[in-house]
C-alpha cells in the first residue's frame, strides 16, 4: 500500500479513527460555536462581488491538507459571511432557529449515515420514520389507513401529492369511460384550483408532472388573505362545464407571505360534495399541531386527502425535515417502481418494510432522527410552546407596526408574519414603492437586520417572519426605527433631487 493510500484510509470513519473523528469534530463544533457567540447581527452585508473572487480563487486540487487550515478557510468563504437565523434581527424568511436535540440527531445521522430507501440499508431507522409518520398523521387525525414519508421540503411533499392526486383523477377518467382516452388527452383536461396567496410550488409541480400550460387555477382571496370558498365553488362548477377534471384543490395552512390559514372546513365540504382531492399544505403552519393552545386553527385538516408539514419551519428542526402525510396509504403505491436489485415485488409478499416504495427519492438521509430525538428530550408541548411564543409576538408586533403613522400594515397573520410598509408623507406610489425597496437593501446592507419583502396588490411591501422565540418586541421596535430611517432618508433626497432638476 502507497503512502498516499494510507494516508487516504486514516481520513475514513470507522473504528480505528474514532479518536480522529472525535478530536476533528470537536474542532469543528467549536468554530461554529465562537462564531454564534460573537455574532452581534445576522449578517455580515458581504456582497457577491466582494465574496466570489475569494471563493474563486481557491483552488479545490490542492488540498490544504490540515483540518485547522481548513476550517480558517471555511471560515473566510462561508462561517464569517453566514445568514445567522439564531440571531434576534433576523426577522426575513421561514427559517427558524433549530433546537439543539435537533442539531445531536444531525450529527448521530450524519455519522451513520443510514439511506431511508430500504429496510436493509436502515433497519431501525425504517420504523423510527414509520413511527413519526404515523405519530404526525395522529396529530392531524387523519385516520387508522393514514401513512406518508419523509421529504426533503414543502416543494417536494406537495410535488408528490399532486402527483398521487393525478394519478387517482386519471384512474377516475379511465374508468368512467366507455372507451379508454388516451392518457396525454386526458392530462391536457387535469386542473389544479388553489387560492392567489398558494405557494408557486403549485405550478411548478404541475409543470413537472407534464399538466398543460393552463392547469393551474387560482381563485381570489378575501381582504383576510384567505381563499375565497364561493369563488372556488364556481370554479369547480365551471370546469366541469368545460369538460375540465379538478384533480385537486390545494388549500394553505399558513401562506408564505401573509401566514393565513384557508377555511378548511368550507373547503372540505366544498371537495367533498365534487368528489375531488383535497391537499393541504400545511409545511407553515404545521407548528399548530402541537400548539398548546391554537390547534384549533387547523380545524378541517383531517378532512384533507394529503397535507404538506415541514418540520423544518414551526418544528425548529435543521433543513431538511419534512413529510407528506395521505389519508389513504393505498395512494402512495403511484410513486412506487419495483427495481430487482433494491425492492424486488418479492419483498412486498415476505411483508419487508422499504420506504423507496413510498417515495420519489431514493437515496435519502434520516432526517426522521432529529425529530425523533426532539422530541423524546423535548416533547411537543415544548415545541408547541416555542411556536406560540413566536406568534404571540408577531401579534405584538403587528400592533406596534399598525399604531405607528409612519407604516401600513396588511392583514394581520394568525401565525407569525406581519406584512407593512414605510409611508413618507405626502409621496406618490412610485416614490413609497422605491422607499420601502430602499429600506429593506440598506438594511441588509449593513448587516443590522434582515426582513424580507413581497408585493401586495401589484405595490412593494415589507415584511417580517418571526420564528425565533428569543426576538423581543423591542428588537423589532429597533428595525422599525431603522426602516423609517432609511425610507424617510431615501424620499427626503428623491424630492431634494426633483425639486433640484431643471426643468425644459
Amino acid at each position: 500500500m502507497s503512502a498516499i493510500d494510507t494516508a487516504a484510509r486514516a481520513h475514513l470513519f470507522n473504528a480505528g479513527s474514532l479518536g480522529r473523528y472525535r478530536d476533528v469534530l470537536a474542532r469543528g463544533v467549536d468554530r461554529v460555536a465562537r462564531r454564534v457567540g460573537a455574532a452581534d447581527r445576522p449578517f455580515t452585508g458581504v456582497t457577491p462581488e466582494a465574496l466570489a473572487p475569494v471563493v474563486g480563487a481557491i483552488d479545490l486540487d490542492r488540498p490544504l491538507g490540515d483540518t485547522d487550515a481548513a476550517l480558517d478557510e471555511l471560515h473566510d468563504v462561508w462561517l464569517r459571511d453566514a445568514v445567522y437565523f439564531h440571531h434576534p434581527r433576523y426577522l426575513a424568511h421561514l427559517n427558524c432557529p433549530v433546537v439543539i436535540p435537533a442539531l445531536l440527531g444531525e450529527a448521530v445521522l450524519s455519522a451513520v449515515n443510514s439511506s431511508l430507501d430500504t429496510w436493509d440499508q436502515s433497519v431501525g431507522a425504517t420504523l423510527m420514520e414509520r413511527r413519526l409518520i404515523e405519530w404526525t398523521a395522529g396529530r392531524i387525525g387523519l385516520g387508522a389507513t393514514a401513512d406518508g414519508v419523509f421529504t426533503s421540503g414543502g416543494t417536494q411533499s406537495n410535488l408528490q401529492a399532486m402527483l398521487l392526486a393525478r394519478e387517482e383523477a386519471y384512474r377516475r377518467v379511465v374508468g368512467g369511460a366507455a372507451t379508454r382516452p388516451a392518457r396525454p388527452e386526458v392530462l391536457a383536461r387535469l386542473r389544479i384550483i388553489t387560492s392567489a396567496a398558494g405557494h408557486f410550488s403549485v405550478q411548478k409541480a404541475a409543470k413537472l408532472l407534464g399538466l398543460s400550460a393552463d392547469a393551474v387555477l387560482t381563485v381570489p382571496t378575501d381582504a383576510g388573505r384567505r381563499m375565497r370558498t364561493d369563488e372556488l365553488a364556481r370554479t369547480i362548477d365551471r370546469c366541469r362545464r368545460d369538460g375540465q377534471v379538478v384533480m385537486a384543490v390545494v388549500a394553505t395552512a399558513g401562506t408564505t407571505d401573509f401566514g393565513t390559514i384557508d377555511p378548511l372546513p368550507e373547503i372540505a365540504d366544498i371537495c367533498t360534495a365534487a368528489g375531488v382531492w383535497m391537499h393541504v399544505d400545511a409545511a407553515y403552519g404545521c407548528g399548530l399541531l402541537v400548539s398548546p393552545t391554537r390547534r384549533h386553527l387547523l380545524d378541517g385538516i383531517e378532512r384533507a386527502a394529503s397535507v404538506t408539514v415541514d418540520y423544518h419551519k414551526s418544528f425548529f428542526q435543521p433543513v431538511s425535515s419534512s413529510a407528506l402525510l395521505v389519508r389513504d396509504g393505498r395512494t402512495l403505491r403511484h410513486a412506487t417502481w419495483h427495481a430487482d436489485y433494491l425492492n424486488p415485488a418479492r419483498a412486498v409478499e415476505q411483508g419487508i418494510p422499504n420506504q423507496v416504495d413510498k417515495s420519489i427519492q431514493t437515496t435519502r438521509r434520516f432526517d426522521a432522527c432529529k425529530l425523533w430525538l426532539t422530541l423524546r428530550i423535548m416533547g411537543p408541548d415544548a415545541i408547541g410552546a416555542l411556536f406560540d411564543q413566536v406568534v404571540d409576538l408577531a401579534a405584538d408586533a403587528w400592533r406596534l407596526f399598525d399604531a405607528d403613522p409612519r407604516f401600513e400594515v396588511a392583514a394581520r397573520s394568525p401565525l407569525s408574519t406581519v406584512v407593512f410598509r414605510h409611508l413618507p408623507p405626502g409621496a406618490d406610489p412610485n416614490l413609497v414603492d422605491e422607499a420601502n425597496l430602499h429600506a429593506r437593501e440598506a438594511l441588509a446592507t449593513s448587516g443590522a437586520a434582515l426582513v424580507a419583502g413581497t408585493k401586495v396588490d401589484g405595490a412593494h411591501w415589507l415584511k417580517l417572519t418571526l420564528l425565533n422565540p428569543e426576538t423581543t418586541v423591542d428588537d423589532i421596535a429597533h428595525v422599525r426605527d431603522l426602516i423609517a430611517d432609511h425610507a424617510a432618508w431615501y424620499a427626503r433626497t428623491a424630492a431634494t433631487a426633483e425639486l433640484s432638476c431643471p426643468v425644459g
